[in-house]
């Protein structure tokens, strides 16, 4: 009889003790296991590395420039590109040189270049022939950064479905060479890769979430920023700066939105861009005063009866 009643009073007390367990509510997970989580995920809206920018931009200054295309940046000096030019100045923004006839030496019709790149003092353009929101003849181009004379072009591969070249952008680390269109549907989705020192096409990339009308690219610390002129000028909406990394042989990529240029002297055109690494700061082409209209020029805003470009520079701090 005791005995029983002991093992009743045992299950009863096991009973009490699971009960308890089960009602205490689960303890909260401690920021070791939320960081643990965030970059264990596949998922990169898991990730914070990868969905918030990697740095904030603060507005240092502008400078008006001539060209209205790109700009790129090494050593003591910056080349800007207009449609039709291209410029070199030094570190102060003194004009050195410029070329107002940068065609020559080409084997077919080309009438625009877009944003440029520099690498080992020789400049990497996107020529083309365009008019009015179309592209042809796109040629992968090499100048030399003194004489800003053309030097060589790449064999551009027409089966990759690139109808346009916005940007291009060098990238040492693996030896690549990378072009953005700016005509949208499947060509603006991609980016498009060459090979550094043969020309010979990689193949392209599949932009997740794709920004529109890409203007520029540029390489900076293992990724690509790339800029949108997403922003309806007649609206003074704000165009961005994007963001995306791309792993050796990977297909795809996610795009991310780094920074909005809600503090440019007036919303216009976004352009091109670059980096100064010895400044670190991001430096901005923007075009103001215009009317553009499928990527041409068509009159000129109230106030103006020019159009005036400008290279802004950020500052740049690494987020903590």
């Amino acid at each position: 009889m005791k005995r029983s009643l002991l093992l009743i009073l045992c299950a009863m007390l096991l009973l009490l003790t699971a009960c308890s367990a089960a009602q205490k509510p689960a303890a909260e997970p401690t920021e070791a296991t939320k960081d643990e989580a965030v970059i264990t995920s596949a998922r990169p809206e898991d990730n914070a590395e990868v969905m918030l920018p990697h740095y904030r931009y603060t507005l240092n200054g502008s400078h008006e420039v001539k060209g209205r295309q790109g700009v790129c940046s090494e050593g003591d000096y910056y080349w800007v590109s207009g449609s039709t030019t291209l410029a070199k100045y030094d570190k102060d923004w003194n004009l050195i040189k410029i070329n107002e006839d940068p065609f020559k030496g080409y084997e077919i019709e080309v009438n625009h270049i877009a944003d440029i790149d520099v690498y080992q003092n020789e400049l990497y353009i996107g020529a083309e022939y365009f008019m009015d929101g179309v592209g042809k003849n796109i040629q992968v181009a090499v100048y030399d950064g003194d004489t800003l004379e053309l030097k060589r072009t790449f064999p551009f591969e027409p089966e990759s479905g690139q109808l346009e070249c916005s940007g291009i952008a060098v990238n040492p680390d693996n030896g690549t060479v990378w072009m953005c269109s700016w005509v949208g549907e499947e060509s603006g989705r991609y980016l498009y890769s060459y090979d550094l020192k043969t020309g010979k096409y990689n193949g392209k990339v599949h932009m997740q979430m794709p920004p529109q009308w890409l203007q520029g690219i540029a390489y900076y610390n293992g990724c690509f920023y790339m800029t949108a002129d997403d922003g309806t000028a007649d609206d003074k909406e704000p165009d961005h700066l994007y963001r995306t990394q791309i792993k050796d042989g990977a297909t795809d990529c996610i795009v991310t939105l780094e920074r909005t240029f809600d503090d440019v002297t007036l919303q216009g055109e976004i352009e091109g861009l670059t980096f100064d690494h010895d400044k670190n700061q991001l430096l901005l082409l923007y075009n103001r005063g215009a009317r553009i209209v499928l990527g041409m020029p068509k009159g000129f805003y109230d106030g103006y009866d020019h159009e005036i470009s400008e290279v802004f520079a950020y500052d740049m701090a690494a987020r903590s």
